[in-house]
């Protein structure tokens, strides 16, 4: 994928959204590209991070680990991004990634984002932002699915959470 394909890649994924072209190139510059093959890890559950990716071909499973067990949280594909978490509060994966066909990534790690923080501080400022949001918008879905989960369940137990007593 050339350099101009992998821009307008990158003007497609939220995080990136509103940077100016000479930004996405700076970071592509001083990100990484790799390659996975079909079964391997982008990452692991519990494992240090200091990274984020975006998907630039392929398609990923994202897995939880529960007693031993493997589950499917969600499939990313192509401008999907993953790890984002990892730049913002540097605790181990919360999640493994598998590829399950080849991918390639584009790799931007906590020390890209402090190269862009000394070259242009509104364009840091302004991915740190959409950062946020998209952490808020996953949040907010999590959330979503969790009182769902909740409410069916106690629902089938005849249980009710709350009501307002009668005036």
């Amino acid at each position: 994928m050339t350099e101009p394909d992998q821009i307008e890649l990158l003007q497609n994924v939220p995080i990136f959204g509103g940077m100016k072209r000479d930004t996405l190139a700076f970071l592509l510059d001083t990100g990484s590209r790799v390659a996975f093959s079909q079964g391997s890890y982008l990452c692991q559950q519990g494992a240090p991070a200091d990274e984020f990716y975006v998907l630039q071909s392929g398609r990923v499973a994202i897995l939880k680990r529960w007693e031993g067990q493997d589950y499917l949280l969600r499939r990313l594909e192509t401008g999907d991004c993953l790890g984002e978490m990892a730049l913002i509060d540097y605790f181990p994966r919360s999640a493994s990634a598998v590829a399950e066909t080849d991918c390639s990534v584009l790799c931007f790690s906590s020390k890209t984002l402090m190269g862009l923080y000394e070259r242009d501080l509104e364009q840091f400022a302004l991915i740190q932002m959409n950062l946020a949001r998209e952490l808020s918008r996953r949040l907010r879905h999590a959330s979503d699915l969790l009182f769902e989960t909740r409410t069916r369940a106690e629902v089938s137990d005849d249980r009710i959470l709350y009501s307002v007593p009668p005036s």
